[in-house]
């Protein structure tokens, strides 16, 4: 008798909750997925792998794969490079000493900015931690909701658009690591790295193919290809350095619930792409689904 596979797809490798900038919270995350059609689905949430257990205990009851991840921050020069870590070991120090760096910074940055819009807008920190959980990794989508709670703005896209666009001047950047010491640390933690949405502002602004390929020595396993933000032009560049360097190619939705327009499984990831994850990662275990 054959052996029946421990996940099959769809699989969506990009989703938020509550936890970070999601609004929802982790289990309804997880609901919603097996909801939507999915076999298989990733809970990312910037900074923090505070959700893995709820989602662990939804997801095998909801007959659904989950593959334990976080979007980890990092920083080349001006520019924000967002690192999918997938299976990493949620107890190691080295990460959890920088993730826990990166979300203080965000809060110290989300209180500035606040602080400056405040001299143009009513709104108040008390305004942001309503929106909020406990636990969260405060941003500025947090800030965003508080926006649309005080009326100034319709919607969390109507807010970034506007108000909280680095030209308006409230923007201020938080800490993040470079992304190579990222992808290490990743890898020592026993994670599976991937860039998230590369190509978001084209081809001719992407991260550079030297600079990628110290990024693919220290452990790169892929690139999100299939996303709604990135442009056409950098797809095609996506496949040629994927091709070049040996890497994977993932698709996903990057769902955040109500915060954005994204689609749980408007984008999804190929299952041997998802098994080639699963045998990379050392840290943790996917959770499948209970079987009788």
């Amino acid at each position: 008798m054959p052996v029946r596979p421990l996940f099959a797809g769809p699989a969506d490798l990009h989703t938020h909750s509550r936890v970070s900038d999601g609004t929802e919270s982790p289990s309804r995350v997880v609901r919603q997925a097996a909801s939507a059609g999915l076999g298989v689905v990733a809970l990312t949430d910037h900074d923090s792998t505070a959700g893995w257990h709820e989602a662990s205990v939804t997801a095998a009851d909801a007959g659904i794969t989950l593959i334990p991840g976080m979007e980890f921050s990092a920083r080349a020069g001006f520019h924000s490079v967002h690192l999918l870590a997938y299976l990493f070991d949620p107890d190691n120090g080295a990460l959890n000493s920088e993730t826990a760096r990166i979300r203080e910074s965000r809060l110290r940055r989300a209180e500035s900015i606040v602080q400056r819009i405040a001299a143009d807008y009513r709104l108040s920190w008390d305004d942001v931690v309503a929106q909020t959980t406990p636990g969260a990794t405060v941003g500025r989508p947090h800030i965003a909701d508080a926006l649309v709670a005080r009326g100034h703005v319709p919607t969390r896209s109507e807010a970034f658009a506007g108000i909280l666009h680095p030209r308006t001047g409230y923007y201020m950047p938080h800490y993040a690591p470079d992304p190579l010491k990222a992808v290490r640390l990743v890898r020592a933690a026993g994670g599976v790295p991937v860039i998230a949405h590369p190509a978001t502002r084209g081809r001719d602004a992407m991260i550079d193919e030297q600079h990628l390929a110290e990024l693919v020595d220290a452990g790169l396993f892929g690139l999100e290809i299939d996303h709604r933000e990135n442009t056409e032009d950098g797809k095609v560049r996506l496949r040629e350095l994927a091709d070049k360097f040996g890497l994977v190619l993932t698709g996903s939705s990057d769902y955040h619930g109500e915060g954005k327009p994204n689609r749980l499984g408007e984008n999804t990831t190929p299952d041997a792409v998802v098994q080639a994850i699963i045998d990379a990662g050392t840290g943790s275990a996917p959770v499948y689904p209970n079987r009788d």
